[in-house]
Protein backbone atom coordinates (compact mmCIF):
# COMPACT_ATOMS: atom_id res chain seq x y z
CA UNK A 1 0.00 0.00 0.00
CA UNK A 2 1.37 3.42 -0.95
CA UNK A 3 1.16 6.38 1.39
CA UNK A 4 1.69 10.11 1.20
CA UNK A 5 5.23 11.26 1.91
CA UNK A 6 4.70 14.17 4.32
CA UNK A 7 6.33 17.56 3.80
CA UNK A 8 9.66 18.12 5.48
CA UNK A 9 10.00 20.15 8.65
CA UNK A 10 12.34 23.06 8.10
CA UNK A 11 14.93 24.15 10.63
CA UNK A 12 13.39 26.63 13.02
CA UNK A 13 9.89 25.22 12.64
CA UNK A 14 8.03 23.58 15.52
CA UNK A 15 8.54 19.97 16.53
CA UNK A 16 5.84 18.51 18.76
CA UNK A 17 6.74 16.14 21.61
CA UNK A 18 4.01 14.05 23.22
CA UNK A 19 3.65 10.96 25.39
CA UNK A 20 0.78 8.82 24.04
CA UNK A 21 2.07 5.67 25.75
CA UNK A 22 4.10 5.21 28.96
CA UNK A 23 5.28 7.67 31.63
CA UNK A 24 8.36 9.75 30.90
CA UNK A 25 11.41 10.40 33.08
CA UNK A 26 11.78 14.17 33.19
CA UNK A 27 15.57 14.10 33.41
CA UNK A 28 15.96 11.81 30.42
CA UNK A 29 13.44 13.92 28.52
CA UNK A 30 15.48 17.09 29.02
CA UNK A 31 18.75 15.34 28.17
CA UNK A 32 17.21 13.97 25.00
CA UNK A 33 15.82 17.35 23.97
CA UNK A 34 19.25 18.88 24.51
CA UNK A 35 20.72 16.48 21.92
CA UNK A 36 18.51 18.13 19.28
CA UNK A 37 20.23 21.44 19.92
CA UNK A 38 18.48 24.48 18.52
CA UNK A 39 17.48 22.91 15.19
CA UNK A 40 13.74 23.13 15.95
CA UNK A 41 11.36 25.01 18.16
CA UNK A 42 9.93 22.55 20.69
CA UNK A 43 6.31 22.23 21.80
CA UNK A 44 5.72 19.87 24.73
CA UNK A 45 2.34 18.25 25.34
CA UNK A 46 0.77 19.17 28.72
CA UNK A 47 1.37 15.64 30.06
CA UNK A 48 5.12 16.34 29.85
CA UNK A 49 4.81 19.63 31.75
CA UNK A 50 2.39 18.72 34.53
CA UNK A 51 2.41 16.32 37.50
CA UNK A 52 1.02 12.88 36.71
CA UNK A 53 -2.48 12.19 38.05
CA UNK A 54 -2.57 9.79 40.99
CA UNK A 55 -5.38 7.67 39.56
CA UNK A 56 -3.53 6.83 36.31
CA UNK A 57 -2.04 3.31 36.12
CA UNK A 58 1.72 3.27 36.68
CA UNK A 59 2.39 2.11 33.11
CA UNK A 60 0.59 5.02 31.40
CA UNK A 61 1.69 8.65 31.01
CA UNK A 62 -1.88 9.93 31.48
CA UNK A 63 -5.47 8.83 31.00
CA UNK A 64 -6.53 7.47 27.62
CA UNK A 65 -8.64 10.57 27.02
CA UNK A 66 -5.78 12.94 27.74
CA UNK A 67 -3.18 11.06 25.72
CA UNK A 68 -5.52 10.79 22.73
CA UNK A 69 -6.47 14.47 23.02
CA UNK A 70 -2.85 15.61 23.16
CA UNK A 71 -1.86 13.51 20.16
CA UNK A 72 -4.87 14.83 18.26
CA UNK A 73 -4.00 18.42 19.16
CA UNK A 74 -0.48 17.99 17.79
CA UNK A 75 -1.83 16.48 14.59
CA UNK A 76 -4.23 19.37 13.97
CA UNK A 77 -1.93 22.21 15.08
CA UNK A 78 -0.78 23.79 11.79
CA UNK A 79 2.38 25.16 13.41
CA UNK A 80 3.62 21.71 14.46
CA UNK A 81 5.30 20.21 11.40
CA UNK A 82 6.53 16.91 12.86
CA UNK A 83 5.88 14.84 15.97
CA UNK A 84 8.39 12.79 17.95
CA UNK A 85 7.17 10.60 20.77
CA UNK A 86 8.83 11.19 24.13
CA UNK A 87 9.01 7.44 24.83
CA UNK A 88 7.24 4.15 24.20
CA UNK A 89 6.37 1.63 26.88
CA UNK A 90 2.73 0.63 26.60
CA UNK A 91 -0.56 2.30 25.81
CA UNK A 92 -0.78 3.29 22.16
CA UNK A 93 -3.11 0.46 21.16
CA UNK A 94 -5.54 1.72 23.82
CA UNK A 95 -6.07 5.04 22.00
CA UNK A 96 -5.83 4.29 18.27
CA UNK A 97 -9.61 4.21 17.90
CA UNK A 98 -9.87 7.58 19.67
CA UNK A 99 -7.80 9.50 17.08
CA UNK A 100 -9.37 10.43 13.73
CA UNK A 101 -7.01 9.45 10.89
CA UNK A 102 -8.72 11.99 8.61
CA UNK A 103 -7.03 14.73 10.64
CA UNK A 104 -3.55 13.46 9.79
CA UNK A 105 -4.61 12.87 6.18
CA UNK A 106 -5.72 16.53 5.98
CA UNK A 107 -2.38 17.83 7.25
CA UNK A 108 0.29 15.14 6.75
CA UNK A 109 3.28 15.40 9.05
CA UNK A 110 5.93 12.82 9.96
CA UNK A 111 5.48 10.95 13.24
CA UNK A 112 8.65 9.46 14.74
CA UNK A 113 8.82 6.55 17.16
CA UNK A 114 9.45 2.83 17.57
CA UNK A 115 8.69 -0.04 19.95
CA UNK A 116 5.10 0.54 21.20
CA UNK A 117 4.90 3.32 18.58
CA UNK A 118 4.85 0.58 15.92
CA UNK A 119 1.08 0.69 16.45
CA UNK A 120 0.92 4.43 15.75
CA UNK A 121 3.16 4.20 12.68
CA UNK A 122 0.98 1.42 11.26
CA UNK A 123 -2.19 3.39 12.11
CA UNK A 124 -0.81 6.43 10.27
CA UNK A 125 0.12 4.37 7.22
CA UNK A 126 -2.96 2.14 7.01
CA UNK A 127 -5.74 4.41 8.24
CA UNK A 128 -4.45 7.89 7.33
CA UNK A 129 -2.24 6.97 4.37
CA UNK A 130 0.71 8.98 5.74
CA UNK A 131 4.27 7.71 6.03
CA UNK A 132 6.05 7.99 9.37
CA UNK A 133 9.58 7.32 10.57
CA UNK A 134 10.68 4.33 12.63
CA UNK A 135 13.29 5.96 14.78
CA UNK A 136 14.49 6.96 18.24
CA UNK A 137 12.25 8.68 20.73
CA UNK A 138 13.38 11.58 22.86
CA UNK A 139 14.43 9.68 25.99
CA UNK A 140 16.70 7.44 23.90
CA UNK A 141 18.59 10.30 22.26
CA UNK A 142 21.05 10.77 25.12
CA UNK A 143 22.37 7.23 24.53
CA UNK A 144 22.87 7.47 20.76
CA UNK A 145 25.96 8.54 18.82
CA UNK A 146 25.89 12.01 17.30
CA UNK A 147 25.80 10.58 13.78
CA UNK A 148 22.47 8.87 14.37
CA UNK A 149 20.90 12.04 15.74
CA UNK A 150 22.18 13.97 12.72
CA UNK A 151 20.73 11.24 10.51
CA UNK A 152 17.30 11.60 12.16
CA UNK A 153 17.37 15.38 11.71
CA UNK A 154 18.38 14.85 8.09
CA UNK A 155 15.47 12.47 7.48
CA UNK A 156 13.06 15.08 8.84
CA UNK A 157 14.50 18.07 6.98
CA UNK A 158 15.98 16.75 3.74
CA UNK A 159 13.73 15.38 0.96
CA UNK A 160 16.40 13.10 -0.44
CA UNK A 161 16.39 9.33 -0.87
CA UNK A 162 17.94 7.62 2.12
CA UNK A 163 20.18 5.50 -0.11
CA UNK A 164 22.51 2.57 0.53
CA UNK A 165 22.88 1.93 4.24
CA UNK A 166 26.35 1.33 5.71
CA UNK A 167 25.16 -1.71 7.64
CA UNK A 168 27.14 -4.88 8.25
CA UNK A 169 24.66 -7.67 7.62
CA UNK A 170 24.72 -11.45 7.61
CA UNK A 171 22.62 -12.87 4.77
CA UNK A 172 20.50 -16.00 5.12
CA UNK A 173 19.10 -16.79 1.71
CA UNK A 174 19.73 -15.56 -1.80
CA UNK A 175 18.40 -13.13 -4.35
CA UNK A 176 17.29 -9.51 -4.45
CA UNK A 177 14.01 -8.61 -2.79
CA UNK A 178 12.26 -5.27 -3.30
CA UNK A 179 9.30 -3.79 -1.45
CA UNK A 180 8.27 -1.21 1.14
CA UNK A 181 10.11 -1.67 4.43
CA UNK A 182 7.97 -1.75 7.56
CA UNK A 183 10.19 -1.81 10.62
CA UNK A 184 8.46 -2.96 13.79
CA UNK A 185 8.79 -4.25 17.28
CA UNK A 186 8.18 -8.01 17.12
CA UNK A 187 5.66 -8.08 19.96
CA UNK A 188 3.69 -5.22 18.41
CA UNK A 189 3.78 -6.81 14.94
CA UNK A 190 2.14 -9.86 16.50
CA UNK A 191 -0.35 -7.91 18.63
CA UNK A 192 -1.58 -5.85 15.66
CA UNK A 193 -2.65 -8.93 13.69
CA UNK A 194 -6.44 -8.99 13.49
CA UNK A 195 -6.81 -5.27 14.23
CA UNK A 196 -7.66 -2.63 11.60
CA UNK A 197 -4.05 -1.42 11.84
CA UNK A 198 -2.09 -4.61 11.15
CA UNK A 199 1.19 -4.08 9.32
CA UNK A 200 0.51 -4.02 5.54
CA UNK A 201 3.02 -6.73 4.64
CA UNK A 202 1.73 -7.90 1.25
CA UNK A 203 4.81 -7.78 -0.98
CA UNK A 204 6.75 -5.89 1.71
CA UNK A 205 9.97 -6.28 3.65
CA UNK A 206 9.59 -6.64 7.41
CA UNK A 207 12.13 -5.16 9.81
CA UNK A 208 12.05 -6.58 13.33
CA UNK A 209 13.58 -5.65 16.68
CA UNK A 210 12.81 -6.63 20.26
CA UNK A 211 13.75 -5.92 23.87
CA UNK A 212 13.39 -7.89 27.09
CA UNK A 213 11.61 -10.91 25.63
CA UNK A 214 12.93 -14.37 26.43
CA UNK A 215 13.74 -16.78 23.59
CA UNK A 216 10.53 -18.79 24.06
CA UNK A 217 8.51 -15.57 23.88
CA UNK A 218 10.23 -14.62 20.63
CA UNK A 219 9.37 -18.12 19.41
CA UNK A 220 5.73 -17.52 20.41
CA UNK A 221 5.40 -14.25 18.47
CA UNK A 222 7.12 -15.56 15.34
CA UNK A 223 5.04 -18.74 15.44
CA UNK A 224 1.88 -16.66 15.72
CA UNK A 225 2.96 -14.58 12.71
CA UNK A 226 3.54 -17.82 10.80
CA UNK A 227 0.26 -19.46 11.76
CA UNK A 228 -1.76 -16.38 10.84
CA UNK A 229 -0.10 -16.26 7.41
CA UNK A 230 1.40 -12.86 8.17
CA UNK A 231 5.01 -13.86 7.49
CA UNK A 232 4.06 -15.55 4.23
CA UNK A 233 2.97 -12.16 2.86
CA UNK A 234 6.42 -10.61 3.29
CA UNK A 235 9.18 -10.84 0.68
CA UNK A 236 11.88 -10.89 3.32
CA UNK A 237 12.91 -9.92 6.83
CA UNK A 238 15.64 -7.59 8.13
CA UNK A 239 16.49 -8.28 11.76
CA UNK A 240 17.69 -5.48 13.99
CA UNK A 241 18.74 -5.66 17.63
CA UNK A 242 17.47 -8.22 20.12
CA UNK A 243 18.26 -6.36 23.32
CA UNK A 244 18.28 -8.20 26.66
CA UNK A 245 16.40 -11.11 25.09
CA UNK A 246 17.71 -13.73 27.48
CA UNK A 247 16.24 -16.21 29.92
CA UNK A 248 18.28 -16.28 33.16
CA UNK A 249 16.64 -19.53 34.24
CA UNK A 250 15.26 -21.49 31.27
CA UNK A 251 12.92 -24.42 32.01
CA UNK A 252 15.63 -26.90 31.00
CA UNK A 253 17.91 -25.59 33.73
CA UNK A 254 21.42 -24.29 33.26
CA UNK A 255 21.80 -21.19 31.12
CA UNK A 256 20.80 -20.36 27.56
CA UNK A 257 23.66 -19.72 25.12
CA UNK A 258 24.28 -16.06 24.31
CA UNK A 259 22.81 -16.47 20.83
CA UNK A 260 19.65 -18.29 21.94
CA UNK A 261 17.29 -15.52 20.79
CA UNK A 262 19.01 -15.18 17.40
CA UNK A 263 18.93 -18.94 16.95
CA UNK A 264 15.16 -18.90 17.54
CA UNK A 265 14.74 -16.27 14.82
CA UNK A 266 16.86 -18.26 12.34
CA UNK A 267 14.84 -21.41 13.03
CA UNK A 268 11.41 -19.75 12.92
CA UNK A 269 12.25 -17.77 9.77
CA UNK A 270 13.85 -20.68 7.91
CA UNK A 271 12.96 -20.44 4.23
CA UNK A 272 12.25 -16.70 4.39
CA UNK A 273 14.89 -14.36 2.88
CA UNK A 274 16.62 -12.85 5.90
CA UNK A 275 19.37 -10.36 6.72
CA UNK A 276 20.63 -10.06 10.30
CA UNK A 277 22.43 -7.17 11.95
CA UNK A 278 20.57 -3.94 11.13
CA UNK A 279 21.35 -1.12 13.62
CA UNK A 280 17.84 -0.38 14.84
CA UNK A 281 16.21 -1.24 18.14
CA UNK A 282 16.53 -0.65 21.88
CA UNK A 283 20.31 -0.81 22.15
CA UNK A 284 23.05 1.75 21.71
CA UNK A 285 22.18 2.15 18.03
CA UNK A 286 18.79 2.98 16.53
CA UNK A 287 19.08 4.31 13.01
CA UNK A 288 15.92 6.01 11.81
CA UNK A 289 14.29 4.65 8.62
CA UNK A 290 11.17 5.76 6.73
CA UNK A 291 8.21 3.54 7.55
CA UNK A 292 7.07 2.00 4.27
CA UNK A 293 9.72 3.39 1.92
CA UNK A 294 10.74 1.36 -1.13
CA UNK A 295 13.75 -0.75 -0.18
CA UNK A 296 16.08 -3.15 -1.96
CA UNK A 297 17.37 -6.10 0.07
CA UNK A 298 20.25 -7.69 -1.83
CA UNK A 299 21.24 -10.92 -0.12
CA UNK A 300 24.05 -11.63 -2.59
CA UNK A 301 25.82 -8.46 -1.46
CA UNK A 302 24.23 -8.36 2.02
CA UNK A 303 23.08 -4.77 1.49
CA UNK A 304 20.00 -2.65 2.07
CA UNK A 305 19.21 0.38 -0.05
CA UNK A 306 16.25 2.67 0.71
CA UNK A 307 15.36 4.39 -2.53
CA UNK A 308 12.81 6.93 -1.26
CA UNK A 309 12.97 9.84 1.19
CA UNK A 310 11.14 10.16 4.50
CA UNK A 311 9.83 13.62 3.62
CA UNK A 312 8.97 15.56 0.49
Amino acid sequence: MSAVIPPRIERGQTLGICAPAGPVNAVRLQRGLARLGDVFRIELAPTLREPRAADVPSYLAASDDQRAAELTQMIVDPDIRAIILARGGYGLMRILDRVDPALLRADPKPIVGFSDATALLSWAHVAAGVRGIHGPMIVQLEDLPEGQIAHLIGLLTNPRAVGLRPWTLAAHGTGTHIGPLFTANLTMASMLVGTPWALPLDGALLGLEEVGERPYEIDRYLTQLRLTGTLAKAKGVILGELTRCEDPSPPSGGRDPARAAHDVVLERLRGIPLAVGAPFGHGMLNEAVPFGARTILDLERATVEITEPAVA
